[in-house]
């Protein structure tokens, strides 16, 4: 790498948790924000054409989106 960045940037230890992670997911955001600069690798593509195909082959296997996050909400306790 030719610019090493010190690991973790200045200052980051001394944020709390939840600021640490809000830093962290923000970072992430500027990187997904750029989607064709994303490598994905061969086994990713590999995994959703396997997944796809099993949709194909059995397209009512699954549930709708929101049925099945009703029941993690439930099972969690968690309002929306």
């Amino acid at each position: 790498m030719a610019n090493a960045l010190r690991v973790p940037p200045p200052g980051f230890d001394e944020l709390n948790i939840d600021e640490q992670i809000e830093y962290v997911q923000a970072l992430w955001d500027r990187i997904a924000a750029k989607e064709d600069a994303v490598p994905v690798p061969d086994w990713h593509r590999e995994i959703l054409d396997e997944r796809l195909a099993d949709l194909d082959a059995n397209p009512d296997a699954g549930r709708p989106w929101e049925e099945v996050k009703g029941d993690l909400l439930k099972a969690t306790r968690v309002k929306e």
